[in-house]
């Protein structure tokens, strides 16, 4: 009998307690209510795309840890981010298993972002478009916002964007270098579907708009086996411009040990490549700072002016030698979210998916995006993309288009 006095003495005190700690407004029961949300990244942190899956996660690490540092999101009471990560591995049927374990076994999950191989992202989001959880993507391909869903959300410029903007940049380029005109051009692509759609406007008009003519096309399919005859045909044919539109380190290397061996790189043959991996620490490793020496690339995004601090943190906290394309979107993807969830005052997947379409912002999370302004289309492209590109200069990545956020001037062949 006493035992049961004693406990319903307790249980008075303890609800007595909670209602002056709730009337008194005191932040302890605040942080007490405060939950963890939870963000994905989905990568493909194994296979030939493993190095670019890695850097993306270490841009999505630190954004989590800083975000965290500073208070978490505040609009939910201080909630803690939580980072879940998931290995989509090398092949889309990979990715697509690896979007149905995501989401079975994190049914609250707030978002996501990933999975750097455009045919990856086009499967994956068609699991998380039907799961209604929004999902940020670097990844190029036009089809990825072409399908008319309303939780997709494509931070880059897409492919044909790429594509409409990247040969006139060359050409530009040229122009400012005083070297001669630009009238040919050569392709070596891998048939993924960044690329395709990469070359798709050129191959329907533009080329002929700018007075090229395509005279080497040659598509293989990933990974890559032998470049020795793709290789011949450049040097046989000697374009003026070449496009190297591979999407991961190891078929690159193929072709720029090849180039080298004929007599074709080092800068000799202007090279535009395009993708993040294109600008990656770990390609100068393989390749060689000689090998690379000259050539160019377009990304959707670089770290650049502006963001001197954060690219010092990131050098500082993963020992890289610099912020690449792929570190500054994830890490700018996860701010996206925080600022999304404090709009939304929610961490309900539709609600912050519907405060994401509602960004016009030019602070924020958009000083991590080319251009400094987040806005998004009705399709889920953002507004206004720009186009970077960096040429690889003395063993690193510079920028030198455009001018407003070059660090250094382009170097063009002189033949």
């Amino acid at each position: 009998m006493t035992d049961k006095i004693d406990m319903t003495q307790r249980r008075k005190l303890l609800l007595g307690g909670a209602a002056l700690a709730a009337s008194a407004g005191l932040p302890a029961l605040v942080q007490a209510q405060a939950k963890e949300v939870k963000l994905a990244v989905a990568l493909p942190l194994s296979g030939a795309w493993a190095r670019n899956g890695e850097l993306h996660l270490k841009g999505a690490q630190m954004a989590v840890e800083d975000i965290n540092a500073a208070g978490g999101v505040k609009a939910l009471g201080g909630a803690k981010v939580k980072l879940i990560v998931v290995d989509c591995g090398d092949t889309t049927e990979k990715a697509k298993n690896a979007a149905q374990r995501l989401l079975s076994q994190e049914p609250d999950l707030v978002g996501g972002s990933g999975a750097f191989v455009s045919s990856f992202t086009l499967a994956i989001t068609e699991i998380t478009e039907r799961a209604e959880v929004p999902w940020l993507t670097l990844s190029y391909s036009d089809q990825i916002t072409a399908r008319g869903y309303k939780y997709v959300f494509q931070t880059s410029p897409v492919a044909s964007k790429q594509s409409l903007d990247a040969l006139p940049a060359m050409m530009q380029i040229a122009k400012l270098q005083n070297a001669a005109t630009p009238k040919t051009v050569g392709i070596i692509m891998d048939n993924t579907a960044s690329p395709v759609a990469f070359t798709k406007p050129m191959r329907e008009g533009m080329f002929d708009k700018l007075g090229l003519k395509l005279v080497v096309d040659e598509i293989f399919t990933p990974p890559m086996a032998d470049a020795t005859a793709m290789v011949q045909k450049v040097r046989n044919a000697r374009p003026d411009i070449l496009l190297m539109l591979t999407t991961n380190i190891p078929d690159t290397k193929l072709i720029l040990e090849k180039m080298n061996e004929m007599g074709l790189g080092r800068g000799r043959i202007p090279i535009l490549g395009n993708g993040g991996h294109m600008g990656a620490p770990e390609l100068v490793n393989v390749v060689g700072k000689e090998q690379l020496e000259g050539v160019m690339a377009a990304m959707a995004n670089w770290s650049g002016k502006g963001n001197e601090k954060l690219m010092t943190d990131f050098k500082t906290r993963f020992k890289e030698p610099w912020m690449p394309q792929d570190s500054i979107s994830t890490y700018g993807d996860m701010w996206i979210f925080k600022e999304a969830m404090e709009k939304a005052g929610s961490a309900d997947p539709k609600k912050v998916a519907a405060a994401i379409r509602a960004f016009n912002e030019t602070g924020g999370a958009a000083r991590f995006f080319p251009g400094g302004r987040l806005a998004f289309e009705p399709t889920g492209r953002r507004t206004n993309a720009d186009l970077v590109i960096v040429q690889w200069q003395g063993g690193e990545p510079k920028t030198v288009f455009p001018a407003s956020f070059a660090s250094n001037t382009a170097i063009w062949p002189k033949k």
